[in-house]
């Protein structure tokens, strides 16, 4: 051996080279995927004197990047309510989701009515992160009980149809079927 070339050391994981940059640029591009809410249906349902709003939404990348998310209902460009939306956490559930809020429409008058629906995911300072809005326009008509009445009636029987005819020769035919089973039936009692 030559006194120049020194003996190689062992490769240890701590002496291991980092992998190459552009896999780890790879994992923080997805890791910096950007959470979005995003609102797939808003439709609207009329009962008598309510109004319920069918709101069905999807978290992006996933349920487990949101924490705090809070839905915020517009009626005629005036805030009604802020709540705050439970996302349940489990392996059988998804990351779509479908609210039903009702509004009390007593005293509402009927016409085209503007309803937005705000969705946010909330920091623990209360500044929104990632937020969403949708407006539905509603042709209200409220439906009272009357208009719920039936305008045509139903027929429940006519008279006379459930009557039937019945010939002499039938007639004593059903004579004799009861007489024979009335003497069948006193045969069958016991005597003392």
């Amino acid at each position: 051996m030559s006194k120049n070339t020194k003996p190689s050391k062992q490769l240890t994981l701590d002496s291991l080279s980092p992998a190459p940059p552009q896999k780890e640029e790879a994992k923080s591009d997805q890791q910096k995927m950007e959470k979005r809410i995003i609102i797939t249906e808003t439709g609207v349902f009329t009962k008598e004197d309510e109004l319920a709003l069918k709101v069905g939404f999807k978290l992006l990348p996933s349920k487990s990047a949101f924490s705090r998310v809070q839905l915020d209902l517009w009626f005629d460009s005036q805030k009604i309510t802020s709540v705050p939306v439970r996302i349940p956490q489990g392996a059988l559930s998804a990351d779509e989701f479908e609210l039903t809020p009702v509004l009390d429409m007593k005293g509402i008058p009927a016409g085209a009515h503007i309803i937005k629906v705000e969705m946010s995911e909330l920091w623990s300072s209360g500044e929104k992160l990632t937020q969403t809005a949708k407006e539905v326009t509603v042709d209200y008509i409220p439906l009272t009980r009357e208009s719920r009445f039936v305008k045509v009636p139903s027929v429940k029987s006519a008279a006379g149809a459930d009557l039937v005819v019945v010939s002499k020769s039938e007639k004593d035919l059903y004579r004799g079927i009861e007489e024979t089973m009335k003497k069948e039936n006193n045969s069958k009692r016991d005597s003392w």
